[in-house]
């Protein structure tokens, strides 16, 4: 839309506060702050909510990967030509063998439920998602052999284990004695304390290399599943279709769809339903623009008559408030953007903030699944709040865009 000199001029002088005019003026910047907030809320919300997803995929996929072939009753027999069958597969990444197993672990007269998972060295040490998150110990020293285990940190905390300590393992394929079977129990040295940030994973896992697994499990040269890694996780049905055929009969393939439908489906559907929520939040703001240049119109009736008599047409008087209206919505969507980033920056520092002050927790990693709030921002979609802001803060200048072009400036100036 563009302005001559003079509308220019009158649109800016209409920003501002005149005499007797502070009420429009404070209407007016009520609104604006609404937009600000409610921008900045939409920004907070679904950057928070798509970190949640990310942070949520990657840990979940580092360490399950986007698919597994899991062997029944929890053994898979010829594994070797299953996993070479997957790694010839296109698309497929990698295929790894692994062991996993819930069993019971004791230390310093504690017993907790855990997951033991055994790997191959080689896979052990390619893995960055525990690698990278060692809190104490040494992942190399988890060798075969060795004795030692890597454990997570809430389950360390759990059992009041530490680098050094032992824990005890107690496997249900125990030994038979003329009074039943006996619980096998195998003593392991803490090698490693890790913590990768997933509640679930710190609290129950425990980890082994894979021969060592294989012994406390009495599982000979079996594995218990192959973990599949694909190029194109959102294809991942489609590209492991052909894998079917070759583990029928050994166990079944599982996508990362499958093992975790429930807790991504959730997310997507609580993620639509603040975007809607905090949508009211803006759409509100706009009934506040609306209502202020009503305002404004009504206590520049006397003007609008006179610039009219003067020769300014309808539609400069249509783009005067139009503009105004516009450039409160436009402002404020720029200080939301603004406050957004700022909050999501220092997103973390304010949760602990608000902690200190209220001796709250707020963000116990038990209920809330991460240890930290993530963030992940998309530039389309905020893109797309901005947009639909600024769509929404034009519609509604029109109406009073609208009334103050239809002003009638004989009936406003007959009786000046």
């Amino acid at each position: 839309m563009i302005l001559n000199r003079y509308e220019r001029m009158i649109a800016r002088r209409y920003l501002l506060p005149g005499k007797g005019e502070g009420f429009i003026f404070l209407v007016a910047a009520i609104s604006l702050a609404a937009v600000a907030l409610g921008v900045a809320a939409l920004i907070i919300v679904m950057s928070v909510m798509n970190g949640f997803r990310a942070e949520l995929f990657d840990k979940i996929v580092g360490l399950n990967g986007h698919a597994i072939v899991q062997g029944y009753e929890g053994r898979l027999s010829d594994w070797q030509r299953i996993a070479a069958a997957a790694r010839t597969t296109p698309g497929v990444v990698s295929a790894l063998p692994l062991i996993e197993q819930p069993l019971m672990a004791s230390a310093n007269g504690r017993v907790e439920g855990v997951l033991v998972r055994g790997m191959r060295p080689e896979d052990l040490a390619a893995n960055k998602i525990i690698n990278s998150n060692v809190k104490s110990g040494s992942m190399a020293a988890i060798a075969p052999g060795s004795g030692k285990v890597a454990i997570g940190s809430q389950l360390a905390q759990a059992l009041g284990a530490y680098p050094g300590s032992e824990i005890s393992l107690i496997s249900p394929e125990g030994r038979d004695t003329p009074v039943g079977s006996v619980p096998r129990i195998v003593t392991y040295i803490v090698g490693a304390i890790f913590e990768v940030g997933v509640y679930d994973y710190d609290k129950s896992y425990i980890i082994m290399p894979m021969a060592d697994a294989q012994t406390l499990l009495l599982m000979g040269d079996q594995v218990g599943m192959i973990e599949v890694q694909v190029k194109d996780p959102d294809k991942v049905g489609e590209t492991l279709a052909s894998l079917n055929n070759v583990v029928r009969g050994h166990g079944i393939v599982v996508d990362w769809r499958q093992m975790n439908s429930a807790l991504f489906s959730a997310l997507e559907v609580e993620r639509i339903a603040m975007f809607v929520v905090l949508s009211l939040i803006v759409l509100v703001a706009v009934f506040n623009i609306l209502s202020s240049l009503i305002m404004l119109v009504r206590a520049k009736t006397r003007d609008i008559a006179i610039l009219r008599t003067m020769g300014a047409s309808r539609a400069a008087m249509m783009k005067i408030f139009v503009t105004v209206g516009t450039t409160i919505g436009a402002l404020g969507i720029m200080l939301g953007v603004i406050l957004g980033a700022l909050f999501l920056f220092f997103r973390q520092s304010i949760v602990d903030s608000i902690q200190y002050l209220t001796g709250q927790n707020l963000w116990d990693p038990s209920v809330r699944v991460l240890a930290d709030l993530p963030s992940k921002s998309d530039p389309i979609e905020i893109g797309s709040i901005i947009v639909t802001a600024l769509v929404l803060s034009f519609l509604a200048t029109l109406y009073p865009a609208w009334k103050a072009a239809s002003t009638d400036p004989v009936q406003v100036l007959r009786y000046e």
